[in-house]
């Protein structure tokens, strides 16, 4: 892990994480492209690259939490005093309840698959097509919001299984994150401003688990030494910052235009990574 690659990655991270077009899927292609003109096996990822996958995941959380500072005070202060009155009418705390259930949705069906997303890691033509399916369902779920008349801004029991679900199949990489929780949240009647918000604040425990569970089990400490930590840390700073201009600009752009832009992107995209990688 140098430098260089560590900045781009980081970027990548931060600009991929919250646009519709799966972070995941634009590490590993970024990594991959790095291989293949350095000339470098696909199938070798050494520990200090998964652990920086982990940190700039971890940067774009500090992003989220920034921005959505007071709605995440909002929401902890209504449970609370749901629990304390045992009222849970008032909305933020029933949300605060949703992103639990949400949360736990994901978990059950994420863990299954986990193998299956680590090593597609190493098939980034396989994660190219993975990325051609998320445009179809952009643009399906943006064809179809259009024909519901009237919107809802806020979350039910039943929308917040379905994005749980559509959180939990992101695991693999090419299925976008963001873009599949907010596709499901139009293809179920919210507007597109209640299901980026929604999206992002269920991204938050399922981010923070991964970076604390992933480097108890997995990372060795006298191993982690050896990293290259001026490039981890240089990576994972830019990953905060560009994740928090880019979750700035996306909530003011989604509440005005469509996400077909990010449909035909990941369209072209999938298809041309696919080919690359296949002829390579």
């Amino acid at each position: 892990m140098n430098f260089i690659q560590a900045i781009l990655m980081g970027l990548v991270q931060g600009l991929s994480e919250f646009l519709p077009i799966s972070s995941s899927a634009h590490l590993v292609f970024t990594s991959n492209f790095y291989k293949v003109f350095k000339g470098i096996e696909i199938v070798q990822q050494s520990n200090e690259e998964v652990f920086f996958d982990i940190m700039v995941h971890l940067g774009t959380l500090v992003a989220v939490l920034i921005f959505f500072r007071k709605d995440i005070m909002k929401i902890c202060s209504a449970m609370w005093n749901a629990l304390k009155n045992k009222d849970w009418s008032d909305k933020e705390a029933k949300l605060g309840l949703y992103i639990i259930l949400g949360t736990i949705i994901t978990v059950a069906l994420a863990l299954p698959i986990n193998e299956i997303a680590e090593a597609l890691v190493f098939r980034p033509e396989v994660v190219g097509i993975l990325l051609f399916i998320t445009g179809i369902v952009l643009l399906a779920s943006e064809y179809f919001s259009k024909h519901i008349p009237a919107k809802r801004d806020e979350v039910d029991i039943k929308t917040s299984i379905l994005i749980g679900l559509a959180q939990g199949l992101a695991a693999l990489p090419g299925f976008s994150r963001s873009g599949w929780t907010i596709a499901t949240g139009l293809f179920n009647g919210l507007d597109r401003t209640a299901a980026a918000r929604y999206s992002f604040l269920l991204s938050i425990p399922i981010i923070l688990g991964a970076s604390m569970v992933y480097p108890l089990v997995k990372i060795d400490i006298h191993e982690a030494l050896t990293y290259n930590w001026h490039a981890i840390i240089a990576g994972t700073i830019v990953s905060a910052l560009s994740g928090y201009l880019c979750i700035k600009y996306f909530m003011k752009f989604i509440s005005k235009f469509s996400l077909g832009i990010f449909g035909y992107y990941c369209l072209v995209a999938g298809i041309f990574t696919a080919v690359f990688f296949y002829i390579n």
